[in-house]
């Protein structure tokens, strides 16, 4: 058994459609795989028809940046099986927009450096125009030949600040998910060092960890197995593939073992043929 249930596509911050996922899912002979784009359900959407007939089954997910406010954290929330999108979608919608506004910021930025960029190019390699992520812009720095590592960290320092203030308090995600009769999970704690937010989280009703990523080592997989243990959370993990950027390759970090996959996960699945 081969899962993985952390990918994102070409709808956010991805480079990859639907039907390359595909091809890569079946190149890899996964059984389960989850997209889980930033603050959008366009991705799953496109993708139930590419894999409705396929050996593949698709898992309904997103990824939400939130904030732990008491520590003034970012934390990363996934939702899977969300049956119920409406207070989702509206949680979703000031966060597009905010993503949107910094990477037209960023845009700025780099324009002021001397980068021949237009924001029309910019739009054009968004799936939807109106929704932005840095990734467009670097996107079309790379067809333009220019190197994104030429960019300077300390100069894009300046392009974050701002980012992070209109992220969304971490339990109204959870309860919009739970609203929706979705299941929550904690994304790359082990990452973001939110370890002492998991007991606060598994008293409001979270309902897994993400044990699984590329940025975990044995060391914090251990730690995250003990937690799972002691809450009873379900286990999650993935790649967190983004396609040319992005935290691993496709399928590098996966759920191998059956007796670790959240059969849960499956209950509400049904294939459309």
């Amino acid at each position: 058994m081969k899962a993985d249930l952390h990918i994102h596509s070409c709808y956010s911050n991805g480079f990859f459609d639907p039907s390359e996922i595909l091809r890569l899912s079946v190149k890899h002979k996964l059984n389960h795989i989850a997209i889980v784009d930033e603050c959008t359900f366009a991705g799953v959407d496109a993708a139930k028809a590419v894999f409705s007939d396929s050996p593949v089954n698709l898992i309904e997910g997103i990824e939400i940046p939130a904030r732990d406010r008491k520590r003034n954290q970012s934390v990363t929330i996934l939702g899977y099986n969300i049956s119920n999108r409406k207070y989702v979608e509206q949680l979703c919608e000031s966060l597009l927009t905010a993503r949107t506004n910094q990477t037209l910021r960023q845009l700025s930025f780099i324009q002021k450096q001397g980068y021949k960029i237009k924001e029309e190019e910019v739009r054009d390699t968004a799936k939807n125009p109106l929704i932005l992520y840095p990734c467009h812009i670097f996107r079309v720095l790379k067809r333009k030949g220019y190197d994104d590592r030429s960019i300077k960290p300390s100069q894009s320092v300046d392009l974050l600040q701002g980012a992070n203030e209109c992220l969304v308090d971490v339990y109204e995600v959870i309860e919009a998910i739970k609203i929706g009769d979705g299941m929550t999970v904690l994304g790359c704690p082990g990452k973001s060092k939110t370890y002492e937010l998991i007991p606060e989280l598994a008293s409001f009703g979270l309902d897994g960890l993400e044990k699984y990523h590329p940025a975990h080592r044995t060391f914090e997989q251990n730690i995250l197995q003990e937690l799972i243990d002691q809450y009873k959370f379900a286990c999650f993990g993935g790649s967190d593939f983004h396609g040319e950027s992005g935290a691993g390759k496709f399928a590098s970090t996966l759920i191998t073992d059956v007796r670790e996959f959240p059969d849960i996960l499956l209950q509400n699945y049904t294939k459309v043929h």
